[in-house]
């Protein structure tokens, strides 16, 4: 029987839960923990906004920093999903302030030389009514193999409507085919690559 996994999925929307608007990127980050489904990892979805993530590049910046306890989940999860809206072509602020407190994890490698994300793997799930879901992909997925998550084949997953259009994908009635095969493969890819990290991990060096 194949050992359980977890999963840890933020979204990044300019609007916390909160707000009377519902997110699109929610909507996205459930269907794919409904993909995970079948390969036995279970998650959980946070909103970034409903934490005061402070600006900076260290994984803790003091009083009233919201940033380690988000940071304990990332690190305890065999799966991180970064979810983010388009703005502007570009992912969220909001996204990108996470990337920039996952940049700490260069200074915090063990002994032999591996990052506290090594053995992890990293997917991505961009929504918006622009262009620009595969430069989103780009910027995310460098950046998060920058600090050591493993990046599987097939991992980015997009519903991107049409531009400047009135329909969110949380509007949809149902999933596209498309995108529910894309969530399926990215689910499938990244649950196999996690499993075999788990069972055997990067060596480092020295």
């Amino acid at each position: 029987m194949a050992a359980k996994l977890t999963a840890f999925a933020l979204n990044c929307s300019l609007k916390p839960s909160s707000a009377a608007e519902t997110s699109s990127t929610d909507k996205m980050l459930a269907d794919l923990l409904d993909a995970f489904e079948p390969h036995d990892v279970t998650g959980e979805i946070v909103r970034a906004l409903d934490h005061d993530i402070k600006p900076g590049v260290e994984s803790d910046m003091g009083e009233g920093d919201g940033w380690p306890a988000i940071r304990e989940q990332i690190i305890a999860a065999d799966i991180f999903i970064l979810g983010t809206p388009i703005w502007m072509g570009q992912p969220s602020s909001v996204a990108k302030r996470v990337l920039e407190r996952l940049d700490a994890f260069l200074g915090e490698a063990d002994d032999k030389g591996r990052m506290p994300a090594a053995g992890k793997v990293a997917l991505v799930a961009v929504v918006g009514n622009e262009d620009g879901a595969h430069h989103c992909h780009a910027a995310c997925f460098q950046a998060l193999n920058d600090v050591g998550f493993t990046v599987p084949a097939n991992a980015g997953c997009y519903w991107v409507g049409e531009a400047m259009g009135s329909v969110d994908y949380k509007d949809l009635d149902q999933i596209p085919k498309s995108v529910k095969e894309t969530l399926g493969m990215a689910a499938s890819n990244a649950a196999h690559l996690a499993r075999l990290l788990k069972g055997e991990t990067y060596p480092g060096i020295g």
